[in-house]
C-alpha cells in the first residue's frame, strides 16, 4: 500500500499532522502562517535514491537550483556531496553560501551574460551547459579576455515529446531551449576550433514532471549517436548529461522509482566509458515539503463555499499559472461533516486560488497543509500585494531550523524613496 501522503516523513499521531517528530500545529505556533516546511529527511532519502541506483557507475548527480533555491535545502545537498545544475549567477552565489561545490556546478540557461559568465569562470565551475552559437562565440571571448579556458558541453535538442504539461516540456524544436540536433555537429566543431574553450560533453533536457522512461530512452538513444559521430571526427566527449525531469506524485500519479527510472538508461549505457550527470531538482525537493496555511474566513455560498486561507498565489503560483494539483489536508481531523471548499487566499484577483473543490470538515482558525510544494514554490512566490513572504523551516528530527525569515512589509519597500 502506498503512504497516504506524498511525503513521506509526514503522518498523524493522535488525529493532528506531525512532519518527522514535529507537530505542524508547533511549527505554525512558533513561526506562524503562511510558511513553507521542509524535511531534511525526505530530502535526504530523495538524494540516496538517485545515489544507491546509479551504483558503482561514474555518475554526478546536480541537483536544479531553481526547484528550491533555499540555502538550508542546498546546504542539505552540499553535504551530501551533490553537485548544483544552475541557471543564473544569483544560484551560482547561493549554491556557494550553502557550501557548495563550484567544481560540481553546471550552469544551463539560454541568456548566460557577460557578468555571469566571468563570475562562473573564476569560481571555476565545471561545466557550461551552452544553448545557442552566439552564446559559443561570446563565451569564447569572456574567457579570453579573463585568461581562462571555458569548459563547455553543447545543449542538445533532441525533439523528444516528453508528453508532459507544455510550459514545461523544453526538448521540441518549438522551445527556446538548446540547440537544434542535426546543427549540433557543426557548433562542435565550432567549438573545437575556439581557443578558449574546452569541450567536455553534450547535455540535453526534454521536460519536467515525466512519468515514464521512454522519452528519456529515446533522446539518450539520439545522443549516443551523435557522440560516436563526433568521436570519429576525432572530438572526445568525457560526461553526458540527461537532464532531470522525472515526476512526483501530486494526486493520483503513479511515477516509477528513481531506479525503476533509470535502469533502461542505464542499460542504454552499458559498457560505455563516459560519465553521467543528472540534474533532479523536482524529484528531490517536491515531496520534501508543503505549505502551511491558516483558514481566516469560512464564507459559504450559493454556487460555492469558499475557505479564506492566508497563503495565497503569490506564495504558491502553481495553481493559477499552471492550473496545478496540490493535496490539501486539515492538520487537526474534527467530528464536523465534511463540505465542499474552494481554497482561495486574499489577493485581489479571481485567478487567486490553491484548490478547487476540495472536501474537508473545517472551522475557522483551523491550519491547512498544502502538500507537494518543496518544489516551484518559494521560489516562485512574489510580492505581490505587498505581501511579505513566508517563512521557511526545515525539520530535523525533532528539531526546527528557521531557514528563511518572514519578510516583512519594511523589507519590501527598504530600496525604495517617495519623490522629494
Amino acid at each position: 500500500m502506498s503512504h497516504p501522503y506524498p511525503t513521506p516523513t509526514l503522518h498523524a499521531v493522535n488525529g493532528a499532522l506531525a512532519l518527522e517528530d514535529v507537530a505542524l500545529q508547533d511549527i505554525a505556533t512558533r513561526y506562524g502562517t503562511p510558511a513553507y516546511v521542509y524535511s531534511r529527511a525526505a530530502l535526504t532519502a530523495a538524494f540516496e535514491a538517485y545515489r544507491q541506483a546509479l551504483g558503482g557507475r561514474r555518475s554526478l548527480v546536480c541537483y536544479a537550483v531553481k526547484a528550491n533555491s533555499n540555502l538550508g535545502v542546498l546546504s542539505v545537498f552540499a553535504r551530501l556531496g551533490a553537485g548544483f545544475d544552475i541557471v543564473s549567477g544569483g544560484e551560482l552565489a547561493r549554491v556557494i553560501a550553502a557550501g557548495g561545490d563550484a567544481g560540481k556546478v553546471v550552469f544551463s540557461g539560454v541568456g548566460k551574460s557577460r557578468a555571469e559568465m566571468r563570475q562562473a569562470l573564476a569560481a571555476g565551475i565545471r561545466c557550461f551547459n551552452v544553448e545557442s552559437a552566439a552564446e559559443l562565440e561570446r563565451l569564447n571571448e569572456v574567457a579570453g579576455d579573463a585568461g581562462r579556458t571555458a569548459p563547455i558541453a553543447l545543449r542538445v535538442n533532441p525533439d523528444v515529446d516528453p508528453k508532459t504539461h507544455p510550459y514545461i516540456s523544453t526538448g521540441l524544436k518549438s522551445n527556446k531551449f538548446g540547440v537544434a540536433f542535426d546543427d549540433a555537429p557543426a557548433l562542435y566543431r565550432r567549438a573545437a576550433q575556439l581557443p578558449h574553450l574546452r569541450i567536455h560533453g553534450v547535455a540535453c533536457h526534454i521536460g519536467s514532471q515525466l512519468l515514464d522512461a521512454a522519452p528519456m530512452v529515446e533522446a539518450a538513444q539520439k545522443l549516443l549517436a551523435l557522440v560516436d559521430q563526433l568521436a570519429a571526427e576525432g572530438i572526445a566527449l568525457d560526461h553526458i548529461d540527461l537532464g532531470g525531469g522525472l515526476g512526483i506524485r501530486y494526486r493520483d500519479e503513479t511515477p516509477p522509482a528513481v531506479a525503476e527510472y533509470l535502469a533502461p538508461l542505464l542499460a542504454a549505457f552499458e559498457g560505455r566509458k563516459e560519465e553521467l550527470c543528472f540534474e533532479p531538482g523536482r524529484s528531490l525537493v517536491g515531496n520534501a515539503g508543503l505549505l502551511l496555511t491558516r483558514i481566516e474566513y469560512l464564507k459559504p455560498g450559493e454556487e460555492k463555499n469558499f475557505a479564506i486561507v492566508d497563503a495565497a498565489m503569490n506564495d504558491l503560483a502553481r495553481p493559477a499559472l499552471y492550473d496545478a494539483y496540490h493535496e490539501v489536508v486539515a492538520v487537526h481531523e474534527r467530528t464536523l461533516p465534511p463540505q465542499r471548499y474552494e481554497i482561495v487566499g486574499p489577493i485581489c484577483e479571481s485567478g487567486d486560488f490553491l484548490a478547487h473543490d476540495r472536501s474537508l470538515a473545517v472551522a475557522e482558525g483551523d491550519l491547512l497543509a498544502i502538500l507537494s510544494a518543496g518544489a516551484y514554490g518559494m521560489t516562485m512566490s512574489s510580492n505581490y500585494n505587498t505581501r511579505g513572504r513566508a517563512a521557511e523551516v526545515m525539520v530535523d528530527g525533532d528539531r526546527v531550523h528557521l531557514v528563511r525569515e518572514r519578510e516583512t512589509v519594511e523589507n519590501l519597500f527598504a530600496a525604495e524613496q517617495p519623490l522629494p
